[in-house]
């Protein structure tokens, strides 16, 4: 009968745990718990309060989300994680963390959407509150952080250095056409997954929404209200495009690079995923063996926004509210509104202007004089 094999053992303590390593000699058990024993003070290994933020954050991903959530809100999360919260604090341990080291990830992106503010916030707050359950912290250093200044509702527009990297990027980029549709036409994603070649008036330089698809199905219907339904000038900057590509009648215009076939909400979305990196690389961010590891695009940066440039290009290219509604396909002027009470830099100049008698109208102030 063959003699069974001895191991030796080292063991040791660490934060009140009792943690073993086993060796053919006691030399390399020790050597062994030495090891494991470093690792756990640097939080490299093990559930502790020295573990790093980055090892606790995608740990609570990946327990407690991963299986809760849908793809998307996962993505969400993760990319929360990876673009904001570890590039900040990833490298710190969980006990070190305090609040301001929170408020200040917050502080860094005033300015942002407030519904991307709002969603980072909450990130951050569940990251620890789940520490905080777990006994690993004694308290929650998120608990009570203060959203900086942010711009209303969920998109916003562009600035002019997002625009002139975006069409820079769209001229070489499989995304182009898409991009430069929704920035050119104000048309929704899902108008545009829907739209075919027939739809392009060339003639009259029209674009015809009449069906959008349905979110997250393959199914073609009407757009989101009867006030979807309209028909959209092609601008000037998009229309070469739309000729250079110009297919069949029947054919999408926006299709799968692979299959030809329309896209799908997920393969729009990779479109746009890969498009934002080629963004954020061309814009200076830092890549490590093909890898973003240090991103410098927005986070709020959503094809939304470009929808969201349209309207307040209309703004202030001064058409009236009513039309701006229509070419939108807002069914609610209250929604067009929203977005025409934002003061751009344009607006501004006009107003100077007329204020100023440089434009058609004369002087305002003289007017008044005139009359008194």
């Amino acid at each position: 009968m063959a003699e069974k094999k001895t191991r030796c053992r080292s063991t040791f303590r660490f934060e009140g745990k009792r943690y073993e390593a086993t060796g053919r000699t006691q030399k390399e058990a020790d050597q062994k718990a030495a090891i494991m024993k470093d690792k756990l003070k640097r939080g490299e290994t093990g559930i502790s309060s020295n573990m790093t933020v980055r090892a606790w954050a995608e740990e609570w991903l990946e327990t407690y989300k991963r299986p809760s959530v849908g793809e998307g809100q996962y993505k969400n999360y993760k990319s929360h994680i990876d673009g904001v919260i570890i590039p900040a604090i990833g490298s710190l341990t969980l006990k070190s963390v305090k609040d301001i080291h929170c408020q200040k990830i917050l502080n860094a992106r005033a300015g942002k959407s407030k519904s991307d503010l709002s969603k980072l916030r909450m990130t951050i707050k569940s990251i620890f509150e789940r520490a905080h359950i777990s006994r690993l912290i004694p308290y929650n250093p998120a608990a009570n952080l203060e959203l900086p200044i942010a711009t209303d509702g969920s998109h916003r527009s562009i600035t002019d250095y997002e625009r002139k990297k975006i069409l820079e990027v769209a001229e070489t980029h499989r995304a182009g056409l898409w991009i430069k549709t929704i920035l050119y036409a104000g048309l929704r994603p899902g108008e545009t997954r829907a739209l075919d070649w027939r739809h392009i008036d060339f003639d009259k330089q029209i674009i015809h929404v009449e069906q959008a698809m349905k979110a997250t199905t393959k199914a073609i219907g009407a757009p989101k209200s009867a006030a979807g339904v309209r028909d959209v000038p092609i601008n000037k900057n998009l229309l070469p495009a739309l000729r250079a590509a110009r297919g069949g009648p029947f054919e999408p215009v926006f299709a799968q690079p692979t299959t030809g076939k329309r896209h799908t909400t997920e393969s729009m979305r990779c479109l746009w995923e890969n498009f934002k990196r080629h963004l954020d690389i061309s814009m200076g961010a830092k890549v490590y063996r093909n890898k973003i590891v240090i991103s410098v695009v927005a986070g709020d940066l959503v094809p939304y926004c470009l929808r969201h440039t349209y309207c307040t290009d209309l703004q202030d290219a001064g058409v009236a509210i009513n039309l701006a509604r229509y070419l939108m396909g807002h069914e609610d002027i209250s929604v067009t509104a929203k977005i025409y009470t934002h003061t751009t830099d344009k607006a501004l100049d006009d107003v100077a202007k007329k204020i100023n008698g440089d434009a058609a109208g004369g002087n305002l102030g003289g007017k008044r004089a005139a009359k008194r």
